[in-house]
């Protein structure tokens, strides 16, 4: 079995997600893992397929680079990639906040502080908000894996370097677990 991440980003309009599954379908691939979003008016598409061993590949990606034409995507890209297995899924456990005014560097300095702990970002979601005649605030959303013995307190602690040097509120809150 051979893996693949695929990713796909192209103007907002209905029927990417048809065009692009329809692809997959009729190569025999299964979607194994997705995410899919619309950023600043771009639908954006990851994901992590499964196909046999005997994929003829040079047709997939002639199928997928016909895609992008027809509906005018900007890009689309297929790479293989190792599989590594359930057991090795992260268990994001915490969600950090960071909000402020919006700046250059706010996103580098909160997943350095996280690094530097041993943190493991398994989800990120920015956003900026703008009210007519007001400067933009970033919001960010991160769900984390802390390592052992990092407690909650002690990360929100750790995190007041990014609070001062960025002016950003930070707060860190346990993951209500959702099933999918």
């Amino acid at each position: 079995m051979r893996h693949f991440a695929l990713s796909a980003v192209g103007r907002d309009r209905p029927g990417i997600v048809a065009a692009v599954s329809r692809i997959l379908l009729d190569r025999g691939l299964n979607v194994e893992d997705s995410q899919m979003t619309i950023l600043c008016g771009h639908f954006t598409m990851m994901l992590v397929v499964s196909a046999a061993d005997d994929l003829d590949e040079d047709a997939l990606r002639a199928d997928l680079d016909r895609v992008r034409d027809e509906l005018g995507l900007e890009s689309v890209s297929l790479a293989d990639v190792e599989e590594v297995g359930l057991a090795a899924q992260p268990s994001p456990s915490h969600v950090v906040t960071v909000y402020g005014p919006d700046h250059p560097g706010i996103v580098h300095a909160a997943a350095a502080a996280l690094a530097e702990r041993g943190v493991n970002i398994t989800d990120l979601n920015t956003r900026l908000i703008s009210e007519e005649g007001e400067a933009p605030l970033y919001a960010m959303m991160m769900e984390v894996e802390l390592p052992a013995g990092l407690t909650a307190e002690a990360l929100e602690d750790s995190l007041a370097d990014v609070r001062r040097e960025q002016d950003v509120e930070v707060s860190v809150r346990p993951l209500e677990q959702d099933v999918l």
